[in-house]
This record gives structure tokens, sequence and C-alpha cells, in this order.
């Protein structure tokens, strides 16, 4: 039975901000979530999270009933932090202890960690450094064994060149480490009860400590500024667009995108540079997204070519369709096949049919758009009252002239021709001319007025 321990106590001084430090985004997504989602790939039997200051706010972040809360109200320590959760752990079970400001572990670290567990009374993730400054150094004995880990403000000068550092992360039967936290004092320069005196009390009693040596620093980060934040989310980036590069898609500079969700991509994909892509992305094959665009919960079909500058989210996209450049595609938009959105076009909740075009300088509003429709210039449906939305609906093979404003709700009729500059406030007949224009008139004589000059 294996129970996994999440700490998530910690005020996160150095972040400067009034959200609890691990509800702080890497990749889109905060550092608990992705430690929570790689508790769930471990197929833990119960996840415990630790939480404290701000507790409020980290406990409506996380949508699931199963997780068993445990309020640390003082802070005084990782050993009194992971004690919180005994009583609801199972004696018998194997307890891993986690870090919810450590966002990068890998799932197989952690399965090899659990694994070395069966032959050892304690399994330790370490991980050598070049500058150990500010972390537990781990000290062994003349054989290699490991007798104790020393926090850098209790080490000597000798201990603190030890470059093999202690990462936090282990994994112990709960009736051990329940019996080593129960016996923990905190005569330490910070008076506070460490979980890594467990150790020296596993080795002091004859256990076998099994050590695994990180052999990714990256996956063993934490975060406690915004500096090591930046560090964390462009080490996430990079192996996010590392994976991507893997599948085939081609990537202008993988240093300049963005991945912030769950991305699925065809064959022949390609991105230029600073794309931002999140939450639910599909792109089909030969998709090809211009630099500077902005990806939220879309699906896009094959052939389709997002020019740069653009918007698009919560969009059904269809295939051979050309956004942008510049185009802005609101929620519940979706674009049948071979459509044409153009330079400053915004679409907003309307279903558009396939070979339709709006490709300059439009607003289109809670309107469903039929086949082979071509929409000028500057053309607006003009779709909000000041109290409700109403809709415009466009049959096959209308043509709109530019600067045309539609006037909901109305219904314009197949084949219907509508003259530039026309403001529309009835249903137009099918097939047949619609226009209103002001009579143009001539003021002969008139002067234009001047400024008066200066003395």
């Amino acid at each position: 039975m294996l129970e996994i321990v999440i700490l998530a106590a910690g005020q996160g001084m150095r972040m400067h901000s009034l959200r609890p430090k691990v509800l702080h985004p890497v990749g889109g997504k905060s550092m608990l979530l992705h430690v929570l989602k790689t508790a769930a790939n471990l197929s833990a039997d119960r996840v415990h999270v630790v939480y404290g200051q701000g507790g409020d706010m980290v406990k409506a972040a996380v949508e699931d009933d199963s997780i068993h809360w445990c309020h640390q109200s003082e802070r005084l320590g990782t050993g009194h932090a992971v004690l919180q959760a005994m009583p609801a752990i199972d004696i018998e079970s194997t307890v891993l202890v986690l870090y919810a400001d450590v966002p990068l572990i890998r799932m197989e670290t952690l399965q090899n960690l659990i694994l070395e567990l069966g032959q050892s009374t304690l399994s330790l993730l370490s991980v050598k450094l070049e500058n150990p400054s500010g972390y537990g150094r781990i000290v062994r004995d003349v054989h290699g064994l490991v007798q104790c880990i020393k926090e850098e403000n209790d080490a000597d000068v000798e201990t603190r060149k030890i470059n093999e550092v202690n990462t936090g992360i282990l994994a112990a039967r709960a009736k051990d480490l329940n019996r080593w936290l129960e016996n923990l004092d905190n005569n330490n320069t910070q008076g506070e009860y460490y979980l890594t005196d467990c150790i020296a009390r596993c080795a002091r009693e004859g256990g076998r400590i099994h050590v695994a040596v990180s052999a990714n620093p990256a996956e063993v980060m934490g975060v406690n500024d915004k500096l090591q934040l930046a560090k964390v989310e462009r080490t996430y980036q990079l192996g996010r667009a590392n994976a991507m590069m893997r599948q085939g898609v081609t990537l202008a500079d993988p240093s300049r995108v963005d991945i912030r969700g769950d991305i699925s991509v065809g064959q022949d994909v390609s991105l230029d540079i600073n794309v931002i892509l999140e939450g639910q992305v599909r792109l089909a094959d030969n998709v090809t997204v211009g630099a500077h665009c902005i990806l939220k919960n879309v699906d896009i079909g094959k052939d389709t070519e997002v020019r740069p500058f653009s918007a698009i989210e919560n969009a059904v996209i269809g295939e051979r369709c050309i956004i942008g450049p510049y185009a802005r595609i609101r929620p519940e938009t979706h674009l049948g096949n071979d459509v044409h959105i153009g330079n400053f076009v915004e679409v907003k909740k309307s279903t558009i049919d396939d070979n339709s075009k709006i490709n300059h300088l439009s607003y289109i509003g809670d309107t469903q758009i039929g086949k082979r429709v071509n929409v000028g210039a500057g053309t607006i449906t003009c779709n909000y009252d000041g109290a409700s939305k109403h809709s415009t609906q466009i049959g096959d093979d209308v043509f709109i002239g530019s600067d045309t404003q539609l006037i909901a709700p109305i219904h314009i009729q197949e084949g219907s021709t509508l003259g530039a500059g026309s403001t529309i406030t009835r249903d137009t007949p099918a097939h047949e001319l619609t226009l209103s224009r002001s009579k143009q008139v001539t003021v002969p004589g008139w002067q234009r007025p001047g400024k008066k000059l200066k003395k």
C-alpha cells in the first residue's frame, strides 16, 4: 500500500506575493497540481497534502475529493509537517514524501525510489551540484554509507564542501517513519524539527539507507523566489518543446514557445517563434502557426494556416482555413473547411460554414453564416442592444458589401446581395439586391472653416 505525503505549507515569503507559494504556476498549472498529477500517475492508495497559511486558497485550487488535507497550524519544520499526516496513514503502508514546490520531479525517478525500498529501510533521493550552497549535505562514512544529513546552517566548513545534497524526497515504511518522527528534537540553529534527522536515526538503528542520485538536477529544483520560479519555468518549457520535436513538430526556436496545457499534434506541424499553447489544443496534420500567436482550448483541422499575431480561444477550426494575421477568434466559434478570416477580423460565438470569407476589419458576433459567403471589409453585426444579445442568420451564397451594419435580430436569406455602406435593419429577400443609402448632396459654394492667423 502506497501513501504519499505532499508538503505544501511553506509560507513563501521570498515570493513577495499574497498567493500561497505552491499555487504559483509552471506551464500554466500550479506547482501543487504538477506534483498531484505525478502522485496520481504513481497510483497511490491515498494522497495527503499538508497545508498551512493560505490553506483555504490551496484547497479551493484543487478539485479532488479523495485528497486528505492536513493542517499544519504552526510551521515547526519538515519533520513536524509530515507528522501531521501520520495519524491518517496505515501503519503497514509505504510512505513517499514529496514537496509541492518541486514540480518537475519525474514519475520514473520516484518509481525507482519506491522499488529500492524493498531491500532497504529507507530510500532517499540526492543530487550532486556544482554549487551546493543552501542545501543539506549527505554525510557518509569511510565505507560510503550514509550517516546523516547536515543542514547548511548546522554544518562545519568541511561538511559544506560536500557536493552531494539532500532533495528532501524519501520513501520509508510508515511504522519506521512514525517512530523516527515522534522522537525528533529541535536542537538545531533553526529550532525546527527536521525530517532529515530521520536519516541519522535510521543509521543509528543499523537500518540500510539506499540513496538514489538523480542524474538530472533539473527535476529536483525547488522554488523559493521568482528567480527560481522563472528557471523552473524555462526548464519545463524546454522539456515540453523537446518532446514536441521528438513527435515531429518543427519549432523555429525551441526556447521561444510556451506550452501550458495538453497538446495533441499530427504530422508536419510547424510553430514559429513566441507561440503560446494553452489548455486543450489539437493541431492536425500540416497545421502552420505563425509568430506571436495564442491558441487556447482549440481544435484545428489539417492544412490550416494561422498567420502571425492571431489569438484563438475555445474554438473549432476546420481544414484548409486561413486565419489572420491579427485575427481574433473568440469562444464558441466554429469554422468549417476552407474558411478565410483575415486581418483585424473578430469572430465571437459564431458558426461560419465552408468556403466563406471575412477578410478585412470586421466584427461578427452571435452569427450563423452559410456556405460561400463573402463579407466585405468593415462589416459588423450589431448583436447587442444594451440589454440583450441577438443573433444574425446569413444564408448560403450571400455577398455583403463593405462597411455594412447588420442590426440583429435579422435574417439575410440565401443569395442576397447587400450594397456597400448599408445599414440593414430588416430581413432581406433571397437572390435580391438590398441597400440603404442616404441621398448624396453637394452644397455649392461651401467654404471649409479656417483657423485665424496669429499676429
